[in-house]
């Protein structure tokens, strides 16, 4: 049997869904930076605003719908890059290990090592873009951070030092190595299910825009549970970035921003969060997956059961 282009996972094909993997989470975090503003707003001052829509209005009328978005579109599009293009490395690897079959058999375990792992690797990519961009949208009057990347970063160095630009890696990590695991399981899960149950004559007997249909449900039905289970851990970030370098220990901090907010604290802007990371991870996926069939690689993910038109060959 002949080998098609886009099942070779050769360095061009990592390479490719690297780009890809920029393009998904670059484009996306920059376009709903007016969302991260409230939301971030709603985490560190609970009372800025009763819904979505005061707190776009109010930060409309302050000027600040796109602030942060250079260091947003740095550092996601870095972090996409690290996320996708590893978790494709990563499942290759745990393939190569455990032998096909196995892998076959266990690929919900799979899927969540080539994720975590990948993940890891992405997010210290990320923490310090993430880290002036928080900066920048949560100062306070006094204390206000320049909006221009270069100046920002400048102070944040002066202020508090290289370990400034990485103090919110742990918490980071928190945050987005669940995030990620519910992320990629749960897509190649939903993606599984729609091939199975709905679409159910093989993936590749459907044209690319009803796979890319596929993508976006999965990825957005993905990314409601991508958003509960990382929420009190992003919170927790945003807190952290708010306040100044101060004295004590990471873990004190948390202690202390903990008994400050309690349990309830932790969940807020939930609501705004789902809206967005929803709408953000069906995008994601959506973007990665046009990329890669526009370089000529298939879509991700597919149903647990041969094509019929495949079983029917072999006869």
């Amino acid at each position: 049997m002949s080998t098609k282009p886009s099942d070779v996972h050769d360095a061009t094909y990592y390479f490719k869904c690297m780009i890809g993997g920029m393009f998904a989470c670059g484009l996306t975090h920059a376009a709903i930076v007016p969302l991260d503003v409230v939301k971030c707003m709603r985490q560190v001052n609970p009372g800025f605003s009763k819904s979505l829509g005061e707190g776009l209005s109010k930060i409309k009328a302050e000027g600040k719908l796109t602030l942060g978005v250079a260091p947003t579109l740095i550092g996601y599009s870095a972090q996409g890059l690290g996320k996708f293009g590893f978790y494709e490395i990563f499942k290759d690897v745990y393939k190569k290990i455990v032998g096909a079959e196995n892998a076959d058999k266990y690929k919900k375990i799979g899927w969540s090592i080539a994720s975590g792992s990948a993940e890891v690797i992405a997010d210290t990519l990320l923490c310090p873009w993430e880290a002036i961009k928080l900066k920048i949208q949560l100062s306070r009057p006094g204390s206000e951070y320049p909006s221009q990347l270069g100046a920002a970063i400048a102070k944040l160095r002066a202020d508090e030092g290289t370990n400034g630009f990485y103090k919110g890696l742990a918490p980071l990590w928190a945050r987005q190595v669940p995030y990620t695991i519910v992320k990629f399981v749960a897509f190649e899960w939903f993606v599984q299910m729609f091939y199975d149950n709905v679409f159910t004559k093989g993936k590749e007997n459907y044209s690319k825009p009803t796979q890319l249909g596929v993508t976006f449900a999965s990825g957005y039905l993905a990314g409601i549970f991508c958003a509960i289970v990382s929420h009190p851990a992003d919170t927790m970030v945003s807190k952290l970035y708010s306040q100044g370098k101060g004295d004590g220990s990471l873990g004190s901090k948390i202690g202390k921003i903990y008994g400050e907010i309690g349990f309830r604290g932790l969940w807020a802007g939930l609501v705004t969060r789902i809206i967005m990371i929803g709408t953000l991870t069906g995008l994601q996926w959506w973007i990665y997956d046009s990329f890669k069939t526009a370089v000529g690689l298939a879509t991700t993910g597919g149903g647990s059961k041969p094509a019929p038109s495949a079983v029917a060959a072999k006869h």
